[in-house]
């Protein structure tokens, strides 16, 4: 931001490259752009919503499926979308609210859930929920946007899990990727932050709402995230974050 401000500009629109609205995208961004705005004085900023669940990010879901599925019948199919996970129940329920959403019309047995860390159930745990379910044939869905460390160890889950368990027929499906859609809806999103229509999940924020087991969370006061780059010094502390609303 600083070499922009350096060239002449004083108005942005913050897009977060992130699927659900967890502690990164409710606290650590709004804080550092409030950093930046003590750091320039007179620079104003507009901040978007994160991309999911969209349309278009289903459709990509969709597609990533049906490059695995070998011609099988989709009503033979159930799928396991796997999330980050997070400490936030909010950003958890996304997750829930997109497996909810790219069941619904596409014609799979079902549409389970499980995530990578923080939350239960974990890959292990969703897919023994498959089964248990009835599921004869699984395709593992990471509900990603890249690659990158958390999708290959959920890749690795499922390898170990379908090892284990050779009766029940276990694909992995790729990542969203560098998609148009994507591009589109970033783009989406930067038109939103740039008129002010700004949407956020507030109704069941853990900062606003006194969630069982979160209450100490409610009106969290804001704190700069420090990142390497910032004077030398990193202090990672997700316990305290600042609030998007």
């Amino acid at each position: 931001m600083t070499s922009l401000v350096e060239r002449g500009v004083s108005r942005f629109a913050a897009v977060p490259l992130m699927l659900v609205s967890a502690g990164h995208a409710k606290g650590d961004i709004p804080a550092a752009l409030t950093r930046e705005k003590e750091r320039h004085p007179g620079i104003s900023y507009t901040y978007g919503r994160p991309l999911g669940p969209h349309p278009g990010l289903l459709a990509v879901l969709e597609r990533r499926v049906d490059e695995v599925l070998g011609g099988l019948d989709r009503s033979e199919v159930t799928v396991l979308l796997v999330g980050r996970g997070s400490t936030d129940p909010d950003a958890n329920a996304e997750v829930f609210k997109a497996a909810r959403l790219f069941w619904e019309g596409r014609g799979y047995a079902g549409v389970e859930t499980a995530f990578v860390s923080l939350a239960a159930p974990d890959v292990p745990s969703g897919l023994d929920r498959c089964t248990r379910l009835g599921a004869k044939h699984v395709v593992v869905l990471p509900y990603f946007l890249f690659t990158g460390i958390l999708p290959d160890r959920v890749r690795e889950q499922t390898r170990d899990w379908a090892g284990a368990h050779p009766d029940t027929v276990v694909t992995s499906a790729d990542v969203i990727g560098p998609t148009e859609e994507l591009m589109d809806l970033v783009m989406e999103r930067y038109q939103e932050a740039v008129k002010g229509d700004l949407r956020m999940n507030c109704d069941s924020c853990v900062y606003r709402i006194a969630l069982p087991g979160f209450e100490d969370k409610v009106g969290a006061p804001q704190q700069p995230h420090f990142h390497p780059d910032d004077d030398g010094h990193h202090h990672h502390h997700h316990g305290s974050h600042a609030h998007a609303h």
